[in-house]
């Protein structure tokens, strides 16, 4: 998904290896229910697994969505405010549809 915001302009630099721990460990989860279904296991095992797995990635969201209105929202120019709202809710509505 692209936007007009510039490259490296990611307000979560102090929480990045975290987040990126966060995405690794999701990653494996992810690996782990494609072998599950390679052999053939239970569906509600594999269930449960994706519900881990989404709830991994939902941490990382909600890291996201802390660090953008910590560094970006809170510290933004106050004639922005109102625009980089309407983006940060675009975003939240986008994750809460799923």
């Amino acid at each position: 998904m692209e936007t007009d915001t510039p490259q490296g302009s990611g307000h979560y630099s102090a929480d990045r290896a975290k987040i990126l721990t966060r995405l690794r460990r999701a990653e494996g989860q992810v690996r782990g229910i494609a072998g599950m279904v390679e052999d053939d296991r239970y569906c509600i095992d594999v269930l449960q697994q994706i519900s881990a797995a989404q709830a991994a990635l939902d941490k990382v969201a909600l890291a996201l969505v802390d660090a953008h209105v910590r560094n970006g929202l809170l510290t933004a120019d106050p004639e922005r405010r109102d625009a980089l709202t309407d983006e940060l809710m675009a975003a939240i509505g986008r994750l809460a549809r799923r």
